[in-house]
């Protein structure tokens, strides 16, 4: 954030005049919400007219929640997530989901008993007895809602902004100190206080307010993942997408995905109309609510196969959807860029309707910039690369904590994230979308300078190493073994960082779990919190003083499967972040032969996942070949025979019973030993025994 002289500048800055029109535009909306649902019809307001997922009364509109979260965008947005928010809806499947309170109730007790405290509370807000809100149990489970709904009909008394950690950053940035438990209302209300107390914002509106603080100081994550959807197969929706501004994605039979409240409630709509063994659907269910989810301001790539873009779009709206279409129903605003159109050299890996954009291609491809990926004439250009999600996630866990450890299951990709953080440390971020060679180039590099260190931990490992200890003198001369103090890895480190204050020091620590910690830290792990640093020590051995500079990281990749987090000194889990670093299907999106690799992949971890644990399944790295997907069959015969295989025999610790289960026809039942067939039949059986069904349109 900032302080609050920057809040000032901003404030002077701002253009008011230009939200005059979206001042305008709010006001009808609210206009539109006061008429349809007076504050005096409340007390009688039916279920029908609330709750999302029902048939509402003909000639009624939509119903409260529809109209608060997808008709009154510019009443500030709290679209996102499932309908859970909203506290009681109607499930697609039949059946009335309700916040934890009413649980147990007839829908219209339910409502009565929800409507009656949204009543109690635009009673207390009209009374000003602002801490009567906070005494409704039941709203608390829709503060978003809650919250909108009291600044729509109460715009006097509260600000347009509802996300309780916006919120709290905005009290913050405005020097005050929110309550991380509080509602939303409450820190809403603290929000204005501090605005009226701040002469820059004399005569402003609520909403002046919330275009500046969104406007210069968002607290939204920087870059979040971008998509390629393709609009239809074969692009044959494209021509009414880009008309419409909107993208288009099918699986219209769950209907709206507003009403899933997780990936596992979707996959099983999924997997009802669509079978598929093993839960192959699951990351097709993480994609579609990832659609859901799109933000304004996101930005996407429409394709049509896997050589050619149709245009990049930038998000405009809140997803919708449309039961009255035949097809196609889930659809998200788009305003789309055909500039950007174009036949690539090198066809990608988009045979699936999503796919997840690399944010280098995405630069290149948006510059017009000659590469390997498309034929342009363009000059290049040094257009900053948005830092990929992942690493950004990164990065904010060490800004925030100071240390962080990246734990998952073998193959994901821990280390390879820590070291693409190491880069963006480094500055050296534009390489992180590079090759598998010039990113190797580069790390050994970065780590072969002063400020980036790498190390693996092991059993023998210890303090001498790390901090400092009495180790045998090569230079010396003399007859015996002489001993001197030698300093550890992390000792050295620190003094130089102590050296150059003005630079970040990273320390990566491969398999940071198969050390003993507790020894190998000492007594300074209680330095590693960040109101700790500079704190002065005396070094047990040399008993010389020392700290760990503010301006230390560490970085540690942790695989579950040896040793899951529970197992770390609880002193140890408390100074680190955890950030977990999982499977990830849409890595290997393709096909070999008949098998596609993705819903292979998804259905044998959810079967590892089921019999074993989650910390046991397997990475996508097990079925990548020089940063690209396997493609080849013999490439699959040796990664699943020669790496998966063993893998999976070491977990089962050989019960031949528990390795059939996750295999299946692929272990013969009498001898509990794999099969052997050719690399040809091999991607036929695993297509049988894992992904037969019905699968999703193609791209």
């Amino acid at each position: 954030m900032t302080d609050g002289v920057d809040v000032r500048t901003a404030a002077g800055e701002f253009d008011r005049g230009a939200v005059a029109e979206v001042e305008s535009a709010a006001e009808d909306e609210r206009e539109q919400v006061l008429s349809r649902f007076p504050l005096e019809q409340w007390a009688e307001l039916p279920l029908e007219r609330y709750a999302l997922g029902q048939a509402t009364p003909p000639g009624s509109g939509s119903t409260y929640c529809r109209l608060m979260e997808f008709g009154t965008p510019r009443l500030g947005s709290i679209k996102g997530g499932s309908a859970a928010k909203h506290i009681m809806y109607h499930h697609v499947s039949g059946e009335w989901r309700l916040a934890a309170p009413l649980r147990g109730m007839e829908p219209q007790d339910a409502w009565a008993e929800l409507r009656g405290q949204f009543v109690q509370a635009f009673d207390a807000a009209a009374a000003e007895d602002f801490e009567a809100i906070d005494d409704l149990e039941v709203l608390r489970f829709g503060p978003t809602l809650v919250t909108k709904s009291l600044a729509t009909y109460f715009p006097q008394h509260f600000l347009p902004i509802y996300a309780g950690e916006h919120l709290r950053r905005f009290v913050t940035l405005l020097g005050g100190s929110a309550q991380g438990d509080a509602p939303a209302w409450r820190n809403n209300r603290r929000l204005l206080e501090l605005v009226r107390s701040r002469a820059e914002f004399e005569g402003w509106s609520g909403r002046e307010v919330m275009h500046l603080l969104y406007a210069r100081f968002d607290p939204r994550p920087r870059q979040r993942t971008i998509w390629k959807i393709a609009p239809g197969e074969r692009g044959r929706l494209w021509d009414e997408c880009r008309e419409d501004g909107v993208i288009r994605v099918g699986w219209e039979e769950v209907g709206d995905l507003g009403l899933y409240q997780s990936d596992t409630d979707l996959k099983q709509a999924l997997d009802a109309h669509w079978p598929r063994k093993s839960g192959g659907s699951l990351a097709l269910a993480r994609r579609l609510l990832a659609f859901r989810d799109l933000e304004e301001g996101d930005r996407i790539v429409a394709n049509r196969g896997m050589d050619e873009v149709l245009a990049t779009g930038t998000v405009s709206g809140s997803y919708r959807f449309a039961p009255d279409r035949p097809e196609y129903q889930h659809a998200v605003p788009v305003d789309w860029d055909v500039s950007h159109a174009q036949k690539l050299a090198e066809p990608r890996q988009w045979r699936s309707t999503f796919a997840k954009v690399d944010p280098a291609f995405f630069a290149r491809l948006t510059a017009h910039q000659p590469g390997p990926d498309a034929h342009t004439n363009h000059a290049p250009q040094t257009t900053p690369v948005a830092l990929p999600e992942d690493v950004q996630d990164v990065l904010d866990a060490l800004k925030r904590k100071g240390q962080v450890i990246l734990h998952g299951p073998p193959g994901t990709g821990k280390t390879r994230l820590a070291l693409g953080a190491a880069l963006a440390l480094a500055d050296r971020a534009a390489l992180l979308g590079a090759g598998p060679g010039q990113r190797a180039e580069a790390h050994a590099e970065m780590l072969s300078g002063d400020r980036i260190r790498m190390v693996t931990f092991h059993p023998s490992y210890g303090y001498e190493d790390f901090v400092e200890g009495f180790k045998p003198d090569p230079s010396a001369t003399g007859p015996g073994l002489t001993l001197a103090l030698t300093d550890g890895l992390f000792h050295t480190l620190c003094g130089r960082a102590a050296a150059h204050p003005d630079e970040t020091f990273l320390l990566v620590v491969d398999e940071i779990n198969r050390g003993d910690l507790p020894r190998i830290f000492g007594e300074l792990i209680t330095l590693l919190e960040l109101d700790k640093r500079n704190l002065p020590v005396a070094l047990p051995v040399s008993k010389r003083r020392f700290s760990v500079p503010p301006n230390v990281r560490i970085i540690g990749t942790m695989n579950t499967a040896d040793r899951s987090i529970s197992h770390l000194d609880a002193a140890v889990r408390r100074r680190f972040a955890f950030l977990h670093v999982g499977p990830d299907s849409d890595a290997v999106s393709g096909t070999v032969g008949p098998l596609d690799l993705a819903a292979f992949f998804d259905a044998l971890n959810t079967r590892i996942t089921h019999h074993l644990d989650a910390d046991h399944q397997i990475g996508h790295a097990y079925l990548m070949r020089d940063g690209e997907p396997i493609a080849a069959e013999e490439d699959l015969a040796a990664a699943f025979h020669h790496e998966v295989i063993p893998l999976l025999e070491d977990y089962c610790l050989g019960r031949a019973d528990l390795l059939h289960r996750i295999l299946g026809d692929l272990v013969d039942a009498d001898t509990g030993r794999p099969v052997t067939m050719s690399p040809q039949d091999l991607a036929d059986a695993l297509a049988t025994e894992f992904t037969s069904g019905t699968p999703g349109p193609d791209a």
